[in-house]
């Protein structure tokens, strides 16, 4: 039993120090304005699409209605302009070079005018359109703190979502183990407080941290440790965890701590990194590098 329990645990690369990690989108307006509605409470579901808050569009139903009056107004310019021009150009012999020159060219200054209206016209409705705010994708409300009556400034985060379609899991491993470890391992991930196990695979191995020695002080000169233990500690590196399973009863929350047992035996991904057709587990003995 001893045995087995040593080759559990030295044998087989596993750390205690793991999270769980999902994708976050930062949700901010792109236009400013009052908030008149927050349809969504703080932790709800939200499918991508779904309105996450209102801006007031009143303002911004104004400027469509004065681009569209100016490109109204910009086009009958245009034609009166283009009218002119071909009737000069049907008396070049009577009108000089000059005068009939100038006369396309505020045929050709009019069209631009126009053409600049419509697109001030496609940039307000476009405006409108963005005054309603709505989820980038399908996740969770967080954090929400904001209510009608807030102004929204353009670009200030107001809301986060949290991709409910992106975890996964980094465990931090000792350096000792990380030469047992390769990308397409098998691994087993147990959440504190859950015994339902988790499974996975390493999708990729983190290639270095921080290093706090060097780094320069105010003056310039880098900056070293005072002290230096004749008992040298491992340094910890990140290996992201794909999830391929969560069992029904768990539910998965960013933040979330783990033991993540890695079975260098074991792997769901041949060693190019190219998946197997069934998901099984074949042996990783003859792959080269992680």
């Amino acid at each position: 039993m001893a045995l087995k329990v040593w080759g559990q645990y030295e044998q087989k690369p596993w750390t205690r120090d793991g999270r769980v990690n999902a994708n976050v989108v930062q949700v901010s307006p792109e236009v400013s304005g009052t908030i008149s509605a927050v349809p969504v409470v703080d932790n709800q579901f939200v499918h991508q699409g779904d309105i996450i808050f209102v801006i007031d569009p009143e303002r911004f139903k104004l400027a469509v209605a004065s681009a569209q009056a100016d490109v109204e107004a910009k086009y009958r310019e245009k034609l009166v302009h283009e009218a002119s021009a071909r009737r000069r150009n049907k008396l070049k012999g009577v009108l000089s070079q000059e005068n009939i020159q100038q006369t396309d060219g505020e045929a050709a200054v009019a069209a631009a005018a126009y053409h600049g209206a419509q697109v001030a016209f496609d940039l307000a409705k476009l405006n409108l359109a963005r005054s309603v705010v709505r989820s980038p994708i399908d996740g969770y409300i967080t954090n929400l703190g904001i209510r009608s009556g807030d102004y929204a400034v353009t670009g200030a985060t107001k809301v986060a979502v949290l991709d409910a379609n992106s975890f996964w899991v980094t465990g931090y491993f000792d350096e000792t183990k990380l030469g047992k470890i390769r990308v397409g391992n098998a691994a087993q991930m147990t959440l504190m407080g859950s015994d339902k196990p988790l499974s996975g695979h390493v999708e990729s191995i983190g290639r270095g941290i921080n290093e706090t020695n060097g780094a320069p002080g105010h003056s310039g000169l880098p900056s070293v440790e005072a002290t230096f233990s004749w008992v040298r500690l491992a340094q910890r590196f990140p290996v992201r965890i794909h999830i391929d399973q969560v069992p029904s009863e768990v539910n998965l929350a960013a933040g979330m701590t783990a033991s993540i047992l890695i079975n260098p035996r074991l792997q769901i991904a041949t060693c190019d990194g190219s998946k197997s057709q069934n998901w099984g587990f074949i042996s990783t003995s003859d792959c080269d590098g992680y």
